[in-house]
């Protein structure tokens, strides 16, 4: 044990002292200064030293200390500015969404400024993010959607997404004319040339704000599969390209790649660079089946924040570090 003097030990008896009635009592700097005796510029310069000695070590306890350490693995090993992450509460996929839908209207309300234009791709996600919001003033804000759409799912269309949104911020909203998909690629290049869809086209590329869901493409309600692009045998020819999942519309492999498959070529919106463009892209999701595609996603850099659930989010969490120790 190193010697110290008498100055030496009382000295660091006062900061012993100080430290504990401040940090282990509660009490403040100008309270141990009146029980003490010392004066006010005493008190903060021991608590200082006792800092600077190293005496002090503080941690931080709390019930949602692995929700946060997830968002921030998350954040880590998906290239994302955040990651947003809830508690699953129920085994029902619907119930989980709602939570993340909250969660993901709160951040966007945190981020969206007078003047923003938001655009939106269709989605489950998308549409709980929607429902859940609830600001407490209006918005100038323009709400443009991502791609062309399907009318007869509200989750699929994205005139309809798009002005539920701005009804909901009390903005203003376009529609696109079009379907999500060409019936060829001359005929993409037709609607593409139409005035209104490039008008709404450019707006979304001027966005500053992106919300995407994220399709699934291999299980039962999927999104993509339900845009009525399929026909008995999509399932096992997406299965033979390596199809992963869905993002506005495109086919994504595991590694985030474009697939090659003919309707990528026939989207009516935004490509996916176009996406990656937009300073703030949100991507929403929750259920086991959305692991791969969100993985993909992450892995194609599209997306800056994605909301989830704590059981979604670790199951995300394995499946990079599978593709990782993979690579």
């Amino acid at each position: 044990m190193a010697s110290h003097s008498n100055d030496d030990f009382e000295r660091l008896r006062k900061i012993h002292r100080v430290l504990v009635m401040h940090y282990v009592e509660g009490l403040s700097q100008a309270e141990i200064a009146k029980r003490t005796g010392l004066s006010h510029p005493t008190v903060n310069r021991l608590v200082k030293e006792g800092h600077e000695r190293g005496y002090v070590q503080i941690s931080v306890r709390s019930p949602l200390q692995s929700l946060f350490s997830l968002e921030e693995a998350l954040a880590a090993a998906g290239a994302l500015k955040e990651a947003i992450v809830t508690p699953t509460v129920s085994d029902q996929e619907e119930v989980n969404l709602t939570t993340v839908g909250r969660a993901a209207a709160d951040y966007l309300l945190s981020n969206l400024r007078d003047g923003d234009t938001i655009c939106v791709s269709g989605g489950r996600g998308v549409d709980a993010m929607i429902q859940a919001l609830a600001p407490n003033r209006a918005y100038d804000v323009t709400v443009v959607p991502a791609t062309g759409g399907i009318q007869g799912e509200y989750f699929t269309d994205v005139n309809h997404l798009a002005a539920q949104l701005a009804h909901k911020l009390q903005g203003k909203a376009f529609q696109i004319h079009a379907p999500v998909f060409a019936a060829s690629r001359e005929e993409r290049g037709v609607l593409l040339s139409l005035q209104s869809v490039r008008e709404v086209l450019a707006r979304a590329r001027d966005a500053a704000i992106a919300v995407t869901g994220i399709g699934s493409v291999l299980a039962d309600r999927s999104t993509y599969l339900s845009l009525r692009a399929a026909n008995p045998g999509t399932e096992s020819e997406l299965s033979r390209l390596g199809a992963a999942g869905e993002l506005v519309a495109h086919l994504l492999d595991r590694r985030g790649r474009l697939c090659d498959y003919p309707l990528n070529e026939r989207v009516i919106g935004l490509t996916l660079d176009e996406l990656k463009a937009i300073p703030l892209a949100i991507g929403v999701c929750a259920g086991a089946r959305k692991a791969v595609p969100t993985a993909s996603a992450l892995r194609g850099g599209f997306l800056d924040v994605l909301a989830t659930d704590e059981a979604t989010g670790n199951e995300i969490l394995d499946v990079l570090k599978d593709e990782s120790h993979g690579n």
